[in-house]
């Protein structure tokens, strides 16, 4: 007989729900239409592996940020109401997932990874899964100077983050070398 998950595949439902209602209507960038749900259960998926290998002492709060990381920075949804919904820590690792956009942009990564590394293990976890995901083919309109900084964050995260996860941490290590190899040239 096999194992039951360590997260709850009805929290997992819940979730996923809020998140696709907040985001209703909006698309990845660089997609021709795709629904940004797919970005949001790539991460958890990637959580959600990682849950499967290694031991985490709250893997429902990973793999719930994991669905929500965007929802504050990019809906009309609240600290609060996430807060409300789902609990204080689910909505204090979503608030460090979120980036200040009154800050320059490397401020705010380093702002961000900051809060981050104040949160447990499982919201570090899904930094790295965000990147993970996010390290795929960049927008045609892309600049090569924006490809490199791109990658380069990702090194920073990894550098920062890392210890998370060996499970993430390797696979954010192989697609960085994948990135700089199939997008930024000589770099």
């Amino acid at each position: 007989m096999s194992q039951s998950p360590s997260w709850c595949p009805q929290t997992f439902l819940d979730t996923y729900l809020f998140a696709a209602e907040a985001h209703r209507g909006q698309t990845v960038p660089g997609t021709q239409g795709l629904s940004y749900i797919l970005h949001l259960s790539t991460v958890a998926m990637e959580v959600c592996a990682a849950l499967t290998v290694e031991d985490f002492e709250r893997p429902n709060l990973g793999m719930q940020c994991a669905l929500l990381h965007d929802v504050i920075e990019d809906t009309d949804t609240t600290y609060e109401q996430v807060a409300q919904r789902f609990g204080d820590d689910v909505a204090r690792g979503v608030m460090a997932l979120t980036k200040d956009e009154g800050l320059p942009k490397p401020e705010a990564m380093a702002d961000s990874l900051q809060r981050i590394r104040d949160c447990s293990p499982e919201v570090w976890a899904v930094k790295l899964a965000d990147r993970i995901t996010n390290l795929q083919k960049p927008p045609a309109k892309w600049s090569p100077e924006k490809r490199t900084y791109y990658v380069n964050e990702a090194d920073i995260i990894l550098a920062q983050l890392g210890d998370a996860s060996a499970y993430l941490r390797e696979r954010l290590r192989l697609k960085i070398v994948e990135y700089r190899s199939q997008h930024c040239g000589s770099d």
